[in-house]
């Protein structure tokens, strides 16, 4: 438990602290909030937002906002995507065989359960709030991997099958919000000739930084070629290429938070994953491993300013987005799950993990309901600031439904209970 809770405070109470910053910042100064999130650094700037003055001159705004959610937010995703990237490839990878079957047909059903939910209860409310909130439809699909696995510990106990078998759903769940984020919500017009300068990046730092070296000490154990490499250029071939990459996503207009994720699986990895809470991946000196070490501290910051500058709602937004968000994870995720995974289980005969009873998978779906980080980040693209329902910005509304998804956690605890969950801490 030491070790999820030293992960959590690595990762994630910096995060905290700057949504519960920015929620009394807002509520006290909303006037004073705003003009800090949009507080432009640089105009006319290479990158940054597109503004239209409104006299047929478009340039780009370079403003905190986005230099937190579109370029340093990278960092965060490529962090994600190294991990999903291990767990698929690596020997021993959890998302490897059949093992991985059963989790991985209840993460479809946790994903396609929250869009029933919201784009339902949506439907029921009327027409106007259908249309006004449809683009939302990927908000309740997210999975907060550290504190789902926190809580996932609390109700089941470290020794749990359903713990792995959870960690197995939420790894699953973040590639999936990877891929739909990259196809769904586009940030502009999508040009897509400029994916190639990313291909190209990723291509050409991985002949000429990983496998060539590699193919020059082929037959040689002291790998001079290789440990040079390593040795005198490091990292910065990786960051050359991954500003690259980051700048076609940008005029490709795919979100370029994702900009790295064509770099990740060029970088010299380990040959075996130990999993996303192992101590062992502490001590492994692999570039891989290495610069997401380096990464650690950087990281713990941005988060921190991507709560800071995206959870600034204030409490009079309320409204039928943070229900229909709320019921999605609340309702949706729990049902998807289940019967996703007792279909996997029974009807497909794929099984569970031994020791894993079928009801266990609507505790995990409860406790996968915890959105949080990533549904705050798809509400913040999902949504223009200014679209309204009523009243009500819509925008401000899902985002406060993702702030509310912390109650899962309760919610668990007390489905742990009612389902008579017996806690293994072997």
């Amino acid at each position: 438990m030491y070790k999820v809770w030293n992960f959590v405070t690595n990762y994630s109470l910096l995060l905290i602290l700057g949504a519960i910053t920015a929620l009394i910042w807002a509520n006290i100064d909303s006037a004073s909030y705003h003009a800090f999130v949009e507080f432009p650094i640089a105009k006319d700037f290479f990158i940054g937002e597109l503004h239209d003055d409104g006299h047929g001159h478009v340039s780009r705004i370079l403003t905190l906002h986005y230099l937190v959610n579109d370029l340093l937010m990278a960092l965060f995703f490529a962090i994600a995507a190294k991990e999903v990237w291990e767990a698929v490839i690596l020997k021993n990878g959890s998302l490897r065989g059949k093992k991985a079957a059963t989790p991985l047909v209840a993460t479809a059903g946790g994903m396609f359960g929250p869009i029933f939910v919201y784009l339902g209860l949506a439907a029921i409310l009327g027409s106007d709030t259908f249309d006004a909130v449809k683009n939302g439809w990927a908000v309740p699909t997210a999975t907060d991997i550290a504190f789902s696995y926190l809580v996932g510990r609390i109700v089941f106990g470290a020794g749990h099958p359903a713990v792995r078998f959870l960690l197995l759903l939420a790894i699953a769940d973040d590639a999936a919000g990877l891929v739909i984020l990259a196809v769904f919500y586009p940030t502009s017009e999508l040009a897509v000739q400029w994916l190639l300068l990313s291909i190209a990046a990723a291509v050409a730092v991985f002949v000429l930084a990983n496998w060539l070296p590699r193919k020059m000490d082929r037959g040689n154990e002291l790998r001079p070629n290789s440990t040079w490499v390593r040795q005198k250029l490091g990292f910065w071939p990786y960051l050359i290429a991954s500003c690259l990459s980051w700048y076609g996503f940008m005029r490709a207009g795919i979100h370029p938070a994702l900009g790295l994720l064509p770099i990740v699986p060029t970088i010299p990895h380990a040959d075996r994953a130990f999993g996303i809470f192992a101590s062992a991946e502490q001590h492994l000196s692999d570039l891989l491993n290495d610069i997401e070490h380096k990464l650690k501290l950087p990281v713990e910051v941005i988060l921190f300013f991507f709560g800071l500058l995206n959870a600034g709602v204030e409490f009079n937004a309320i409204g039928d987005p943070t229900w229909l968000v709320l019921g999605g994870l609340i309702i949706g995720k729990p049902l998807g799950i289940l019967v996703m995974g007792a279909f996997a289980a029974h009807i497909l005969k794929l099984g569970l993990p031994q020791g894993m009873r079928t009801i266990d998978l609507f505790v995990i779906g409860c406790v996968a309901a915890i959105g949080f980080t990533v549904s705050l980040f798809i509400a913040s693209v999902a949504f223009d600031a200014d679209v309204m329902l009523g009243d009500t910005p819509v925008q401000a509304a899902a985002k406060m439904g993702a702030l509310f998804s912390f109650a899962a956690a309760a919610i668990s605890i007390i489905a742990g209970k009612l389902c008579r969950v017996e806690k293994q801490n072997g």
